[in-house]
């Protein structure tokens, strides 16, 4: 993913052209003071004194809204990083959806637990409350996505947000503060700051944040985990995947060569836990790579811009040195500015660079293995360990290679399967911590014990 570093300018910037569209105030100094001020009041006045039904509701105008507004949404984010429509619309339903989610499901996820007692009389129940504030650090792939997944959560549980967004999606940063603001969420709430990168240190050290959260690259990861450890906030970081696609039988393989493609292509490439190595049983290698190239390079004329000049250029530098250290490329056409022709690379080896490495754009990389076991020690020979992706007519085989591979996602015979209910998140390299389902909900909450002591 694009890397967290010296990156302060806050522009709408069209991909497709490189046309500076609209620039952005960055927060001062004092900006950024009064919004942590903000923040923290209101998880005094709002957050601790609402119930989980009253915050609720709150959240379930936010989804009405993303609806009414959703043509205006996603345009939006057509203009910040080139996202086509049919895709923009996609999001923003999506997000609702999670929104809606929280909604329905607030009450019942932090409900008292009771917890039984082995000795002694009287009571013990654990209860959920808010932390504080919370700083959200979103990347750019999908800017009301991201967002939605760490606000609606931690908003439903009454912590504060404060949201710095990535530097070319500010337009929809603060499509996104107008939205919680007309909800009702009370000022402080949900706050948005164009912070820049030395102010997110300095916000991260605050004593006014309880936490934070981060999806990003390794590097801005890396940065953000030591100075909140330093600083002993609790971290939750959503980091970048190199995914693997295990294909071990099928009886219908222009079906999962569709499949291959689609979650391949999707938002051109630029998804943390799309699918990026495909491994491939000897017996199906040949037949695949045949029909994934084909159908992968015929996608060329239709494929939108990646989101910028400088993510474009960055996956090219990827491949030309993959070539030059041996791997074959098959690809239609060059590069051009942001646009940047679907590619496949074979002959990948260990010893290249791009074996590790993530290909955050339309590249893939197909290899063959010989038997299941290779299959799962190519799949697991990656520091990331995000999603993965398992097609066999074989259900046992499914469930034995799903329990061997390191991911924290495991879809097996479908692609593009992320729901609402269904936690997100990774091991290794890709980060720590959930995001969605009732999980999204323990990650930023304190569990306090209260312990009644029966009186005789």
């Amino acid at each position: 993913m694009e890397e967290y570093a010296v990156i302060d300018d806050y522009a709408v910037i069209d991909p497709a052209t490189g046309e500076r569209l609209e620039t952005f105030s960055q927060a001062s100094n004092a900006d950024i003071d009064a919004a942590l001020e903000l923040a923290a009041s209101a998880c005094v006045t709002w957050g601790r004194r609402t119930t989980a039904a009253e915050r609720a509701a709150l959240l379930r105008r936010v989804g009405e809204l993303h609806g009414e507004r959703r043509e205006h949404l996603a345009a939006v984010i057509g203009r910040e990083m080139g996202k086509p429509m049919d895709q923009a619309l996609g999001e923003v339903d999506f997000c609702r959806e999670i929104y809606e989610f929280y909604a329905a499901n607030a009450e019942r996820f932090l409900a008292d637990e009771h917890a039984p007692l082995l000795q002694g009389s009287g009571t013990a129940i654990i209860r959920r409350s808010p932390v504080g504030a919370l700083l959200g650090i979103m990347p750019w792939n999908f800017p009301y996505y991201q967002v939605a997944r760490f606000a609606a959560p931690n908003l439903a549980i009454g912590n504060a947000i404060v949201l710095k967004h990535a530097p070319q999606c500010p337009e929809s940063a603060a499509a996104l503060h107008e939205i919680f603001a007309e909800a009702g969420f009370p000022q402080g709430a949900y706050v948005a700051v164009n912070a820049t990168v030395n102010q997110v240190a300095e916000i991260i050290a605050d004593p006014r944040i309880a936490g934070v959260s981060l999806t990003g690259s390794e590097r801005a990861g890396a940065a953000v985990a030591e100075i909140a450890g330093r600083n002993l906030k609790k971290v939750v970081l959503e980091l970048g995947g190199s995914d693997p696609f295990v294909l071990l039988s099928t009886d219908d393989l222009e079906t999962v060569v569709e499949a291959a493609v689609a979650a391949r292509l999707d938002n051109v490439g630029q998804v943390c836990n799309a699918p990026k190595r495909f491994i491939v049983a000897e017996e199906l290698y040949e037949p695949f790579l045949e029909r994934f190239t084909t159908s992968i390079l015929a996608a060329a004329a239709d494929l939108a811009p990646m989101s910028s000049l400088r993510a474009a250029e960055g996956l090219k530098g990827q491949v030309d040195r993959a070539v030059v250290q041996g791997a074959t490329l098959h690809t239609v056409g060059e590069r051009s500015g942001a646009f940047f022709p679907p590619a496949v690379l074979t002959g990948v080896t260990s010893d290249q660079d791009v074996f590790a490495q993530e290909l955050f754009g339309p590249v893939a990389i197909v290899f063959r293995v010989a038997s299941e076991a290779e299959a799962v020690a190519l799949a697991n020979d990656t520091p990331y360990g995000l999603g993965s992706y398992v097609f066999t007519t074989d259900p046992e085989q499914a469930e034995r290679v799903a329990d061997q591979i390191d991911a924290g996602m495991v879809f097996i015979n479908g692609v593009m399967l992320d729901a609402a209910e269904l936690p997100f998140g990774g091991v290794k390299r890709s980060g720590f911590g959930r995001e969605l389902g009732h999980f999204g909900m323990e990650e930023f909450v304190n569990k306090k014990l209260i312990r009644t002591q029966t009186i005789s």
